[in-house]
């Protein structure tokens, strides 16, 4: 039997490749005669970096630049398909796991560190960039990100506006005349594992970053003013642009500023790695999801994988770290078999200290059950 494996991350746990992994040695470990290929997923968020350098000739490199509140931090990025491309995940340089709980606050936090990256990759001649935009500390419309790139955003009296939040409330004019000239030749991708628009983006994502209800209805105003701006300065309206709002307002201003292309993630990444050509050579898939619900039936990387591999007839087994209370199998079509991987009743904390274990135990009793064959 050729195995399939294709996990999403679970979140403050264990990336996808680790969840692969994980899979692997417990199916191996069981008594089925198999064959795995593992093919972690990613929706652009976090974890996108490290599916995308799962794949071969694809380097990892670091770079120091400047993390949400201006301090320094080593940040990684991936070069692949032969030194063209470039992959930067925006939580290395502007991410919420950079900031302790108390130092969350939207109207500081700046997107700079991200704009600095991409400075660096441009560095490395690449002609495309990939941009991974989940688990930033940011509601600031992507500004910081157009400063480092060599924007001028200033304040009613042509002083450069602070970063974070606090400069978008400020926002008079912006000069878009000594962006680096290299961008204009450079291919720009924005995976994106949300479909929220800049309006309303900072009441879903702002209280995740930080922000007060007082806070939340400044920056959707300050959004308003903002999309004026961009539609007087560049002739584009981004207030309802699907997807837009991804990151608090960066893939907005990636679309505005540098023409880049906002696609759906899961989609985007299962191309980009060779999903489909690797689901054809398998016979039964393997994915995983933290917290299966009717998000993930909402288009999230499992859904995706799951309805590719039912669309060739292919079984499909999930491994999930908890199911709804009200949880009924005509909810979830696309799974032939959910696996809770719990040992038993346990606090969040606990099982997110023991996915690995808890995903590999699992991999191997199903590998036994696989095994077994009728006298």
């Amino acid at each position: 039997m050729h195995i399939l494996i294709a996990p999403n991350a679970f979140k403050d746990s264990l990336n996808a490749v680790q969840a692969a992994q994980a899979i692997q040695r417990g199916l191996e470990r069981s008594y089925l005669h198999s064959t795995c290929t593992l093919q972690p997923i990613a929706d652009g968020g976090d974890g996108m970096l490290e599916v995308m350098l799962s794949q071969a000739n694809s380097q990892k490199k670091y770079a120091i630049v400047e993390d949400p509140l201006g301090r320094l931090v080593k940040a990684a990025y991936g070069i692949i398909h032969e030194g063209k491309t470039a992959v930067i995940e925006m939580a290395e340089a502007s991410g919420l796991r950079l900031l302790s709980t108390n130092e969350r606050d939207p109207r500081k936090t700046s997107t700079f560190g991200t704009g600095q990256l991409i400075t660096e990759v441009l560095n490395q001649g690449v002609d495309e960039i990939v941009i991974g935009v989940g688990g930033s500390a940011t509601v600031d419309g992507g500004l910081g990100i157009i400063q480092a790139l060599g924007g001028k955003l200033t304040d009613k009296n042509g002083d450069e506006i602070l970063r974070g939040a606090d400069g978008l409330a400020v926002l008079h004019s912006i000069d878009v005349s000594g962006l680096d000239s290299r961008l204009k030749h450079c291919q720009i991708t924005v995976p994106c594992d949300v479909t929220n628009t800049l309006v309303g983006a900072a009441e879903v994502f702002g209280p995740q970053k930080g922000a007060s209800p007082e806070q939340v209805v400044e920056i959707e105003q300050h959004f308003l003013h903002y999309n004026d701006l961009v539609n007087k300065h560049l002739g584009k309206d981004i207030a309802h642009l699907p997807r837009g709002g991804a990151a608090g307002g960066v893939a907005a201003a990636l679309y505005a500023f540098l023409d880049a292309n906002l696609v759906n993630g899961t989609e985007f990444l299962l191309a980009k790695t060779g999903f489909q050509n690797a689901l054809e050579q398998a016979d039964l898939l393997i994915t995983t999801e933290g917290a299966l619900d009717q998000q993930t039936q909402g288009g999230k990387g499992p859904f995706y994988v799951a309805q590719r591999a039912k669309a060739q007839q292919k079984p499909v087994i999930i491994l999930v770290g908890s199911v709804p209370k009200d949880y009924s199998p005509q909810d979830y079509p696309d799974y032939d078999a959910i696996f809770p991987i719990g040992p038993r009743p346990q606090s969040l904390k606990e099982a997110l200290a023991h996915t690995a274990e808890n995903l590999e135990r699992t991999a191997y009793q199903i590998g036994n059950l696989l095994a077994i064959k009728k006298p």
